[in-house]
């Protein structure tokens, strides 16, 4: 699995319910990865979605207590997760937030693509600081200018992938 998100300098990645930063650049480029591949999102973050419902072009995996969502499939364990995104290549799953989304399966993806914005937003939610967890940092992009925030894209890989156990 590979995590994707966009994080300030202390690794927030929400306030209110919401994104911290409205960056084009960043929103191209996780249109671009995600598209045609497996995205894991929990209730809260399929909510802020435009019209709250899941993204077209993608297969949704929602952790949700919810028995159904439309347009989606509604897991309400990890293990219903893992059974469902068993069926799919683990490079075309990511692991797509919120907050509680992220920190649950962190360990189990091998890389993230993280959006660095060179800012604080004020955050009331949080990535997991790869920093401090041993991630290493495989790639940095060239600093650019997007959504009037100097942005550097970059790739981390997990030394420590955990793999589940049925």
């Amino acid at each position: 699995m590979i995590a994707i998100a966009a994080v300030d300098s202390k690794w927030g990645i929400g306030r209110g319910g919401n994104l911290l930063f409205s960056l084009p650049e960043d929103m191209k480029f996780f249109r671009r990865t995600t598209l045609g591949k497996v995205i894991i999102v929990g209730r809260k973050t399929l909510e802020t979605f435009p019209s709250a419902k899941p993204l077209l072009g993608r297969t949704n995996v929602v952790l949700t207590s919810k028995k159904e969502v439309e347009g989606a499939l509604a897991v309400g364990s990890m293990e219903a997760l893992m059974c469902e995104i068993g069926h799919f290549c683990k490079d075309d799953v990511f692991v797509c937030g919120g907050e509680t989304v992220y920190h649950q399966l962190i360990g189990y993806c091998d890389r993230a693509l993280v959006t660095k914005v060179e800012a604080d937003g004020g955050a009331d939610a949080f990535f997991p600081d790869l920093d401090k967890l041993g991630w290493r940092l495989a790639k940095v992009s060239e600093p650019m200018e997007t959504g009037g925030y100097t942005v550097r894209f970059t790739t981390y890989e997990n030394p420590s992938v955990k793999v589940f156990a049925k």
